[in-house]
C-alpha cells in the first residue's frame, strides 16, 4: 500500500504529533529520497517513527527486523490502534496464521512486517521478497536494536551479522539501522558488518537529563536497595543482577517487604516470562527483577527507576538498560550498589574468558572506562556523555553533583596496601591483606607468619570499609591486577610503581554510604540472611556461590545439592586452609571434601 503524503501530514495524521523532535525530519527525508541511514538515539526519542512514516510513504512494504517477539507485538499493536496496516511474523505465529500473513504480503495488503532475523534469512522469506522486489514493493529495510551486530557488545545476536546480505540482493532498496546506544567501536562495527559504508550518520545528543544517577558504595545491598525503594513505593521499576539466582532471590525478598516484584531471566518458562512481561506492561507499580535478558525493546513509558544490585558490563550496557527509565520525560532514577567484588569478578571473567587478545583488549578498555565512571569526583553525566563524544557541563542532577565526595590525600594508605601485597608474595586477596593491615591475627595470618610482617597492623588508623575502599580504588585504577591464575591474588601492576615510591602523589574517594530516602539504622544494616559475617567477607561469600552456581548449572542440579548456604557461611567465616580442616565444616563430607575440596581451598587462599 502507499500513502503519498508529506511526513509532517503523516506525522499529525497517523500518529498525532504536531511536529518533529530532534533530527528526525531530516532522517525521513532522507529515507523518503532513498538514502541509507546509521540512526543513534536515546530511548524515547522516537526512533520509530524514522522508517514507520517513510514505509507509509513510500511504495510498497517497509520490513522491520527486530530481535524481540515481545516488542514486535508492542509494536504492531500501536500501529493497528493508529490505523497502519501492520503484522509480525515469528516463532509464536501457528502455520495457518503465517500464512494469511504472507498473502497479505503479496496481495500489498501491509505497510509494514516485523520480523526476526532468523526468520528474514530463511530461503521462504527471501523467496517472498524476491517477488516484492520484482514488482517494486519494498518501501525500505529498517534493522532495528543494530547494536546486536556487535561482537564486542551487550547484546550480540550472531543473526545480524548476516544482514549485510540485504544490500547485495537488494541494492536499490533503502536501509537504516538503529540504536539506543553505540560508542565510536560500535558505530564502525554497525558500518561494516551491515555493508553501511556510504550511510548518512545521524547522532542525537544522548542525554538523558530526566534521569538521575546515583552510585552507592556496598554496605548491605537488600538493605541499601529497600531504603532507595522507600521513595517509590508504587512506581513501576528495574532492579538488574548478575544471575538468575540472584534474580529469583531478590524478587522473593522484596515481596516479603511487601513490595510487588516478578523474577525475569532466560531460566523461567518462556510463558512465564510472557506472563510476567505482560504484567509488568500492563500494570501498575510492578517491580521487575531481571537480568539482561530483559529491557531491550521494552516500550513502556513509566518505568521511574533502574537500579543495579551488580556491576554491568559496560558503560554501553549501563546506558541501554538504564535508558529504559524515564522514556516519558519524567524525573526518574538510575541507582546502583558498587564494590571491591565486582571490579575483581570482572577483572578475572575477562581474563578467564576463551576470547582472542583484541576481544579482552577491548573488554577491559570498556571495563575501565565503566570503574572511572562510577569512581569519578566529577559530575556522572558530564562523563558518561564524555564516553559517547558527547561534551556537557554539571548537570546538578547525579550523586556527584548534589553530594560531592570528599578527596583525600591516599598516597601512604596505597603505599601500605601495596606493600602488603609486596611481602606477602602477591598471592593474596584482598580480604587477607586488610587483615594484615588491620592487625587482625587470624588463623590464615598467623599460618603464613604474616603478623611478624613489618606491615601488621600498619593501617589500624582505617576501618575495613576504608580498607576495602583502597584497595578498589586501586583495582580500579589500574595500580593493582587480580591475577586469574593465581584465583584473583592482588598483584602491583607498572602503574603502581611510582606512587609506591613516592614519584607520584595519589588522592582518592572517602568512603560514604549515601542512601536514597531514609538512614538505615545499625540493626537494619545486619545482613537480612542472619549471619554473622563481617562485611570484608561478602566478597568471598559471593565467590563462593558464584562458583557454586557455575558448577550446578553445569551438573544441573539444584545448588543446595552441592553445599547449603549455611555451609558457605562457615566456609567463610572458617577459610579452612587444608583437607583435613574442611571436613571440619558442617555440610563437607568425605566425598565432597574429595571432589570439590581442591577448588574451595583455591577459592579461599
Amino acid at each position: 500500500m502507499t500513502h503519498q503524503s508529506a511526513p509532517l501530514d503523516t506525522l499529525r495524521r497517523v500518529f498525532g504529533y504536531p511536529s518533529f523532535r530532534g533530527p528526525q525530519e531530516q532522517i525521513i527525508e532522507h529515507m523518503i529520497g532513498g538514502g541509507d541511514a546509521l540512526v543513534l538515539m536515546p530511548t524515547g526519542g522516537g526512533k520509530s517513527l524514522c522508517y514507520q512514516i517513510p514505509a507509509l510513504i513510500r511504495k510498497g512494504v517497509g520490513v522491520v527486523v527486530s530481535p524481540l517477539i515481545a516488542l514486535m507485538q508492542d509494536q504492531v499493536d500501536a500501529l493497528l490502534q493508529a490505523g497502519v496496516y501492520a503484522a509480525f511474523l515469528n516463532s509464536s505465529q501457528d502455520f495457518a496464521t503465517a500464512s494469511e500473513i504472507e498473502r497479505r504480503l503479496r496481495m500489498d495488503e501491509l505497510d509494514l512486517i516485523y520480523v526476526a532475523p532468523e526468520r528474514l534469512l530463511t530461503e521462504r522469506f527471501l523467496g517472498l521478497m524476491d517477488y516484492l522486489h520484482d514488482k517494486q514493493r519494498l518501501a525500505l529495510f529498517a534493522i532495528d536494536e543494530a547494536h546486536c551486530v556487535s561482537q564486542w557488545g551487550h547484546d550480540f545476536r550472531p543473526e545480524y551479522i548476516q544482514l549485510s546480505a540485504l544490500h547485495q540482493r537488494y541494492p536499490t532498496v533503502p536501509r537504516i539501522a538503529l540504536t539506543a546506544t553505540a560508542d565510536h567501536l560500535t558505530q564502525r562495527e554497525i558500518i561494516s558488518r551491515l555493508g553501511l559504508d556510504m550511510a548518512r550518520v545521524f547522532i542525537s545528543s544522548f542525554d538523558r537529563p530526566n534521569i538521575r544517577y546515583t552510585v552507592v558504595e556496598r554496605d548491605n545491598p537488600r538493605r541499601q536497595l529497600l531504603d532507595f525503594l522507600s521513595a517509590y513505593r508504587t512506581a513501576a521499576g528495574i532492579v538488574y543482577c548478575l544471575s538468575r539466582k540472584k534474580v529469583d532471590e531478590t524478587a522473593a525478598w522484596l515481596n516479603q517487604q511487601g513490595i510487588t516484584a516478578l523474577p525475569y531471566h532466560a531460566g523461567l518458562d518462556a510463558a512465564v516470562r510472557l506472563k510476567h512481561q505482560q504484567r509488568f506492561l500492563r500494570e501498575d507499580g510492578i517491580v521487575m527483577v531481571a537480568t539482561i535478558a530483559f529491557g531491550m525493546g521494552i516500550d513502556k513509558p513509566d518505568v521511574r527507576f533502574v537500579a543495579h544490585l551488580d556491576l554491568p558490563k559496560s558503560l554501553e550496557a549501563y546506558y541501554q538498560e538504564t535508558g529504559r527509565a524515564g522514556r516519558d520525560g519524567e524525573p526518574a532514577e538510575a541507582w546502583m550498589t558498587y564494590g571491591l567484588n565486582d571490579v575483581v569478578i570482572h577483572r578475572l571473567r575477562i581474563d578467564e574468558s576463551v576470547a582472542g587478545d583484541e576481544q579482552k583488549r577491548v573488554e577491559r578498555s570498556k571495563l575501565d572506562a565503566l570503574l572511572a565512571w562510577c569512581e569519578t569526583v566529577a559530575c556522572r553525566r558530564a562523563l558518561l556523555l564524555k564516553y559517547f563524544s558527547e561534551e556537557a557541563g554539571a548537570c546538578g542532577n547525579c550523586d556527584t553533583c548534589l553530594d560531592p565526595p570528599e578527596l583525600w590525600d591516599g598516597t601512604v594508605a596505597a603505599q601500605k596496601a601495596m606493600s602488603a601485597a609486596l611481602r606477602t608474595g602477591q598471592r593474596f586477596g584482598a580480604g587477607h591483606l586488610i587483615d594484615i593491615l588491620r592487625g587482625k591475627a587470624t588463623e590464615k595470618v598467623q599460618q603464613f607468619g604474616h603478623d611478624e610482617l613489618p606491615t601488621f597492623a600498619a593501617g589500624t588508623d582505617l576501618d575495613d570499609a576504608g580498607w576495602r575502599s583502597v584497595f578498589r580504588q586501586l583495582l580500579a585504577a589500574g595500580l593493582l591486577h587480580a591475577d586469574a591464575q593465581a584465583y584473583g591474588a592482588l598483584r602491583l601492576t607498572d602503574a603502581a610503581r611510582p606512587v609506591l615510591k613516592g614519584e607520584t602523589a595519589l588522592s582518592l574517594r572517602k568512603p560514604a554510604a549515601r542512601f536514597h530516602g531514609k538512614k538505615s539504622t545499625p540493626s537494619a544494616r545486619r545482613s537480612s540472611a542472619g549471619s554473622e559475617l563481617a562485611a570484608i567477607d561478602a566478597p568471598l561469600f559471593d565467590a563462593l556461590r558464584a562458583w557454586r552456581t557455575e558448577l550446578a548449572r553445569e551438573q544441573g542440579v539444584p545448588t543446595y545439592v552441592i553445599l547449603h548456604d549455611k555451609t558457605l557461611r562457615e566456609l567463610t567465616a572458617r577459610r579452612p586452609a587444608t583437607l583435613n580442616d574442611l571436613l571440619g565444616v558442617p555440610g563437607i563430607g568425605q566425598a565432597k571434601a574429595e571432589r570439590y575440596g581442591e577448588a574451595l581451598l583455591r577459592l579461599m587462599a
